[in-house]
């Protein structure tokens, strides 16, 4: 008999759920039913200049029309900051975050200039311009109010865990974790103080967490969060990177097909269950 499964669905706040997030949801509901486990919602709000209640709202709307259930109180990661901020201070003790003072354009520049510049699941990889600053010129430009970002040192990271690491995915078997592809990842920012890596990973173990779905666009990330867990000392949940829902034009659903997000099906008069079945998800 399978274990019990702590499931999860996760989305932003930046606009009106789609047919491809009705997919995911309803994804990570049936993992938890299948297993009388539990499923979780959870709000990531990191960013405020992109997320707003209104389309918080809509997803409590737009899920409950569906007919999902989930355990209350929702954890919305905006209420949470303490909890990145202590996982951050963990990681600066063990010495592995550096502030960089670089804008997307200086770092764009020196890519350009650095000729065959190596290349990540992201793109180009940053070149790592502050990583050897001098304690008192970092000091100096965060007195200044310099716009920042703390980036993980990935080499002093690796060097700080014992051999490979590894996950379980639940389609694809064992996976050996290579976050040194991502570079020196993004963890905060001076005006939001985590990331998604950051913040997804600490949400996962305090909620217990025990299978992550999610979209198959996001198995590279697994890499990164892997590494994090092992820093943190977090527990090491179990994944199923699901397959992503595409419209007829082949090209996978986002928030601004405003035409096949469920608010918009809804005001068409379609059923949920119509739309379930739209998202490819049998009653």
């Amino acid at each position: 008999m399978s274990t019990a499964a702590i499931t999860r669905f996760a989305p932003s706040p930046s606009g009106f759920l789609h047919l491809g997030h009705a997919f995911s949801a309803l994804f990570a509901e049936n993992e938890a039913r299948l297993t009388k486990g539990r499923f979780l919602l959870r709000i990531e709000d990191i960013d405020p200049g992109r997320c707003r209640p209104a389309f918080e709202g809509a997803i409590f709307d737009d899920l409950s029309w569906l007919g999902l259930e989930w355990e209350t109180p929702v954890r919305r990661q905006s209420d949470h900051m303490a909890d990145y901020r202590a996982a951050l201070d963990r990681l600066d003790g063990m010495g592995l975050l550096y502030p960089c003072f670089c804008t997307r354009k200086e770092i764009q520049h020196e890519i350009a200039h650095a000729g065959r510049a190596p290349h990540g699941p992201d793109g180009p990889l940053y070149p790592g311009t502050c990583r050897h600053l001098h304690a008192d010129v970092r000091q100096k430009s965060i007195a200044a109010g310099t716009p920042y970002a703390l980036r993980l040192d990935m080499a002093k990271a690796e060097a700080a865990i014992d051999g490979p690491l590894y996950w379980t995915d639940r389609d694809r078997g064992t996976q050996r974790a290579d976050p040194a592809a991502f570079g020196d990842v993004v963890l905060a920012r001076k005006d939001i103080p985590t990331s998604y890596h950051l913040a997804v990973t600490v949400d996962d173990a305090l909620q217990g967490v025990t299978l992550v779905t999610r979209g198959e666009d996001l198995l590279p990330a697994t890499h990164v969060h892997r590494l994090l867990q092992e820093l943190l000392g977090l527990p090491i949940p179990e994944y199923r990177h699901h397959h992503l829902l595409t419209g007829p034009d082949g090209k996978r659903f986002a928030k601004r097909d405003k035409a096949q997000t469920i608010r918009a099906l809804r005001e068409e008069g379609r059923t949920p269950a119509e739309v379930r079945r739209m998202a490819g998800v049998a009653e």
